[in-house]
């Protein structure tokens, strides 16, 4: 599903990622750890195609070599392949959530009835279908960051990018977010990659890779 070798990573003279070699199976929930600095979140970012590496040998998805497209390329590839799941949503907050959540379907130019049928679905699934129709300021922060779920799954990805997905929610809608990517994995068979702080999560994945200091130290 994704293969990675040698990424390295430099912000002038800081060096971020030092040589990072990582590969992911189809269907499988990642877990990435390790001090602040370590270099998760800009790992996660070259893996997402939302940042470019300093130099690398290797970035596939899905046999895509990521590094010879060009940037209109990428930008269709990243919307049909890959969603993401970050700490504070993003949410647009002039609109509903189902607005919120059908715009990336719309940006792939699908048919606007079946992006909101879809839309609805998915948010129907993930328990907001009393919801569709409130702002992000009249959600909890676990309705939120559920609408950002049903946001990232709408163009059905292969594989989900989540950066500290549940740093902002409370204890409870922490557990209710980690449990729904494994069910969300079941059903779709998507291929899960999420930075973490918190542990339970952590242990909950398939495999958990540690860095430190621009580097993998156990995966």
């Amino acid at each position: 599903m994704i293969k990675a070798t040698n990424i390295h990573k430099s912000y002038g003279e800081l060096e971020v990622l030092k040589g990072v070699d990582l590969h992911i199976k189809k269907s499988e929930i990642v877990a990435i750890v390790g001090p602040s600095g370590a270099g998760k979140t800009t790992l996660l970012q070259i893996l997402g195609t939302l940042d470019k590496p300093t130099r690398v040998d290797t970035l596939s998805i899905n046999n895509t070599n990521i590094t010879s497209l060009k940037d209109k390329e990428l930008s269709k590839f990243r919307n049909k392949n890959i969603g993401f799941i970050f700490q504070f949503h993003q949410l647009l907050p002039e609109f509903t959530a189902l607005e919120n959540v059908c715009i990336p379907g719309f940006i792939a130019n699908k048919p606007k009835q079946k992006v909101i049928k879809d839309a609805n679905e998915i948010l129907n699934f993930l328990g907001l279908s009393d919801r569709i129709d409130h702002k992000p300021n009249e959600l909890s922060g676990g309705e939120q960051q559920r609408v950002a779920v049903a946001r990232a799954l709408i163009n059905k990805p292969d594989v989900i990018f989540a950066d500290e997905p549940s740093g902002n929610l409370d204890t409870v809608s922490s557990k209710s977010l980690h449990e729904l990517f494994f069910t969300l994995r079941e059903q779709f068979q998507q291929t899960f990659v999420i930075v973490t702080h918190n542990q339970e999560l952590a242990n909950m994945a398939d495999r958990k890779v540690e860095m430190k200091d621009g580097l993998i130290i156990k995966s």
